[in-house]
């Protein structure tokens, strides 16, 4: 009943929804004279038949014969009378049993349900709403965000042109506004000068003029925008944009930094203030086949494994997890460690010299090979679009999916293989048959939504990224200035002060690995970052710890541990 109100407002003030209901009036004013005239030609023949009634009962004879309701208490005895009789049940078959209800509909019901969803479409946000994020899309990268947001509790809005999409979404769950998004009162009513952040993930085109016209409705917001093209970095900043990425572009040379190639260097992922966190994949090197315990790691370099991705399952490992060639270590320490480390990992055997596969030439493929090139790693594109291909040798015409083209491509001596088609369905099915053809290749895929990653991983991936966790990663990272890195998918890390119930107890005794599945990687103690600190030295009252774990395990840290003013944090 709350949105009765409006709903008659609606109905009152616009103009084709006026215009219905005077068709309906029209017609009732049709059909009420119709009865009339009945009812007193209805008097008329049964004086002729020497029988009077009453008005009354002329209307009600009308109406029960037109309804064919017909209870028979009322006749005429005349053939002019039944004539009379058959008129009026023809004519109200037509006008009161078909044409009433269909005119009912199409003039009152349809416009008063059109009302209905258009009250239930917001498009104003409330007052009460701040420091909240406007998105001016719906796509694979708003799934992500909004989910990171909630997570963080962040408020958001998603502004939508149409009401059923936003009536869509709202079932679903999500904060949403109907406005257009070339309108600057749209962004006014969404709150943009009490609103935190703008993003737009539309086009490039359309993220100009969406820049362009959040500028006129509040000056100071930032605004964040995804470019596709590489001109269009330029022309948004020009626009008045804060913050411009190149997402597809950024999910390319991640994938890059994390291929085999031609060296097994660990590749640093994070940095939080003096602490580096890395990414080192041990596939070929001479940690295969070792427990932590007997590859002496923490003795010889220095760093901590705090972590270890096995297709896509973040760990904590202990002294006697066993490293496989599939697994990535995760390493925390400093630029001169993390160096010894890449010292000691070694590769064994000489590197491999046989090209890079890349199957896929679109936005992520190119950028993947052109981050391999500037590390001078042999690549070649695999591209069955022949407008997407340059004439030279490192691109191969054809289907990734036949054989032929794999083997011409170099399928048999490539060290990695990255799959990077848009199409997440085409990367299950690459990948699963690239795990056949080379059980022992370092598979990289792309997933295009989020909940495909796990898929990606059980078909034989080593790692899969997503560019929608990335940009959401990033998004949530600018929330935050000055406090923030991005790590891989999926990983955490924040700042947080030593609590109460930890004060005067080492690390070893916490228990927080055990208890929380976060692991500290840092102690910060009168101004001076402890990187790898001693495990048995006792925390001391004022102190901060700097902590890694996945999200699930920050929620477990954060609800054990809950701290009374957060200072800082990092997601990935």
């Amino acid at each position: 009943m709350k949105y009765l109100p409006s709903q008659v407002m609606f109905l009152l003030q616009d103009r084709r929804a006026r215009r219905n209901i005077r068709s309906l009036v029209e017609f009732l004013l049709v059909l009420a004279s119709m009865v009339t005239v009945y009812s007193l030609l209805f008097h008329y023949l049964m004086l002729y038949e020497d029988r009077e009634y009453s008005m009354v009962t002329g209307f009600y004879w009308t109406l029960t014969v037109m309804s064919t309701l017909g209870f028979g208490d009322i006749t005429f005895t005349t053939d002019i009378g039944r004539i009379f009789s058959m008129v009026v049940l023809f004519s109200g078959i037509i006008f009161l049993l078909v044409m009433l209800p269909f005119t009912f509909i199409q003039f009152f019901y349809s416009p008063w349900l059109e009302a209905q969803s258009k009250t239930r479409a917001p498009r104003r946000v409330p007052d009460r709403i701040s420091d909240h994020v406007i998105i001016t899309n719906y796509d694979p990268i708003t799934i992500a965000l909004v989910h990171r947001l909630k997570q963080y509790r962040h408020e958001h809005v998603i502004i939508v042109p149409e009401v059923r999409q936003a009536l869509d979404l709202v079932d679903q769950g999500y904060r949403v506004m109907v406005g257009d998004l070339d309108d600057a009162e749209t962004y006014r009513k969404a709150g943009a000068e009490r609103a935190a952040l703008v993003v737009a993930v539309n086009d490039d085109i359309k993220n100009t003029s969406i820049v362009y016209t959040v500028r006129e409705a509040s000056p100071d917001i930032p605004v964040t925008a995804n470019a596709d093209l590489v001109d269009s970095v330029d022309i948004l900043h020009l626009a008045g944009c804060t913050h411009v990425f190149q997402f597809m572009n950024m999910l390319g040379r991640s994938l890059a930094r994390r291929s085999l190639g031609s060296t097994l260097q660990s590749n640093v992922i994070g940095r939080f203030e003096d602490l580096l966190v890395a990414e080192a994949p041990v596939m070929r090197s001479t940690l295969v086949g070792k427990t932590l315990r007997e590859s002496g790691l923490r003795e010889a370099t220095g760093v901590t494994v705090v972590g270890m991705w096995d297709r896509g399952r973040f760990t904590l490992p202990g002294p006697d997890t066993a490293i496989d060639s599939s697994t990535v270590l995760v390493l925390a320490g400093s630029e001169s460690q993390l160096a010894a480390y890449d010292d000691f990992a070694g590769e064994r055997g000489s590197p491999s010299t046989a090209p890079v596969l890349i199957l896929g030439g679109g936005r992520v493929g190119k950028a993947a090979a052109e981050a391999l090139r500037e590390r001078g790693v042999a690549y070649r594109i695999v591209e069955k679009n022949p407008k997407l291909v340059t004439a030279d040798h490192d691109h191969i015409v054809g289907s990734a999916a036949d054989l032929d083209t794999l083997v011409r491509a170099g399928i048999r001596e490539a060290p990695s293989v990255f799959v990077t088609t848009h199409n997440d369905d085409v990367n299950v099915y690459l990948t699963i048959y690239c795990r056949r053809l080379r059980p022992d290749i370092q598979i990289l895929s792309r997933a295009t939504l989020d909940r495909n990653i796990g898929i990606l991983h059980s078909a034989g991936a080593d790692l899969v990224m997503s560019h929608a966790s990335m940009a959401a990663n990033t998004i949530i990272n600018l929330l935050s200035p000055g406090k923030v890195v991005m790590l891989t998918e999926g990983l955490n890390i924040f700042r947080v002060k030593v609590h109460p119930s930890l004060e005067k107890k080492s690390l070893v005794q916490s228990g927080i690995r055990q208890q929380t599945g976060c692991s500290a990687i840092a102690v910060v103690r009168d101004g001076r970052v402890e990187i790898n600190p001693d495990p048995g030295r006792p925390l001391a009252p004022g102190d901060e710890m700097i902590v890694i774990g996945t999200a699930d395990a920050e929620k477990c840290f954060m609800d054990r541990y809950p701290e009374r003013s957060r200072s800082g944090g990092a997601k990935a």
